[in-house]
């Protein structure tokens, strides 16, 4: 299912409507410094006002069935308002991660709850080293001798870590590596929320102690598993990342024409100018790029896992360029704790790093080049 150009532009007004109500920057300051780091009525308003969690979810397992570009389009309003929120975690990385395992059982079992906001969910892969590379796996699966598994380990910068219901764990077997379920309670599992750069976005540590899991599709599949979730959720961060960029940029336009010095706007001098102007390209070239790229996945064309590696390339590029002008811009109160341009290129930074940072990045377009 697709979305014409005024459903889109409808689904756009809709969420941005509903952001600019819950999550201001006074709301973003206030959850992101508490203990859950989002705020639970907010996220049922998104699923049952908007229906938002099942957006890109098939409707055989509850969702709406809509693809990358409608959810580009949520993805981008998010990043405009720095949402607290586990969408990215559980709509966007867990999803696809049992979308992309092949998995019907599975799928039946969990995306339901996650299509309708009662599930939280999200995908854990990166250890200690920060690698998304499934090669670098070391946490552990074993056959527990009865039909399930049983997972030992640690998993580090696990989005929303600490407060996921359903945790999918990429883990080594004999096979090689492979998914697994593991439910919040389960015996064995401990998290500890991290400090990062980011508060924004809430990471955690996660141990596991000999956790009982459920295998998810095939054993040893893991890395076909992960090829797929890192194309899909590397456009949707593109597109989180344009509509930061585009927010950063609206906020330097309008400081340049309202802060005045020397009896004109500051947006009159030719310095300021120019850094506007700059910021204007690269933020039409981060979204030219995320566009283009869920266009291709929602054809299903073969280039489609190129374009992903060039948009998480260029806007991770563009959105650390516009947030640090946004700065410039905004001259000294820019550099304060008070003003949001800190939280918008905090926010930039960490998804910039998120999978593996810019020399990872652009050896995986090199390797989606066949070269």
């Amino acid at each position: 299912m697709s979305a014409d150009d005024a459903e889109l532009k409808a689904l756009r007004s809709s969420v941005r409507e509903f952001l600019e109500a819950k999550s201001s920057e006074e709301a973003v300051r206030k959850i992101m410094e508490s203990e859950s780091r989002h705020d639970p009525a907010v996220w049922a308003q998104a699923a049952d006002q908007l229906r938002l969690p099942g957006l890109a979810i098939p409707p055989e397992y509850g969702g709406d069935g809509f693809g990358l570009v409608e959810l580009g389009v949520v993805m981008e309003e998010m990043g405009r308002a720095l949402l607290c929120a586990p969408f990215f975690a559980t709509a966007v990385l867990a999803a696809q991660a049992l979308l992309a395992s092949g998995d019907d059982e599975a799928c039946a079992r969990h995306l339901p709850g996650v299509a309708d906001g009662r599930t939280t969910a999200t995908l854990a892969v990166a250890e200690d080293d920060g690698s998304w590379d499934p090669a670098l796996i070391t946490v552990r699966a074993l056959p527990d001798g009865g039909g399930g598994w049983k997972l030992s380990g640690r998993k580090c910068f696990v989005i929303d870590g600490a407060t996921a219901d359903l945790v999918l764990v990429v883990a080594r077997t004999v096979a090689g590596p492979s998914l697994f379920a593991v439910d919040r309670s389960a015996t064995g599992l401990s998290a500890e929320p991290l400090q990062t750069l980011d508060p924004t976005r809430a990471m955690a540590r996660l141990t596991f102690d000999s956790v009982p899991a459920t295998l998810v599709g095939t054993d040893g599949a893991g890395g076909r598993v992960m090829a797929r979730v890192l194309d899909v959720a590397s456009v949707a961060l593109a597109a989180e990342q344009s509509g930061g960029a585009r927010r950063c940029l609206e906020m330097s336009a309008e400081y340049a024409r309202a802060r005045h010095q020397f009896g004109r706007p500051i947006g009159s001098f030719q310095a300021v100018k120019h850094k506007c102007a700059d910021m204007l390209v690269q933020v039409e070239l981060a979204e030219a790029s995320s566009r283009e790229a869920a266009r291709l996945a929602a054809e299903g064309a073969p280039d489609f896992p190129v374009a992903a590696a060039v948009a998480h390339a260029c806007c991770s590029r563009a959105y650390m360029a516009v947030a640090m002008e946004t700065i410039q811009v905004h001259g000294g109160i820019g550099f304060t704790w008070e003003h949001p341009a800190h939280l918008y290129f905090r926010r930039a930074k960490s998804s910039q790093l998120l999978f593996g940072g810019p020399a990872v990045y652009h050896e995986r377009l090199l390797d989606r080049l066949g070269i």
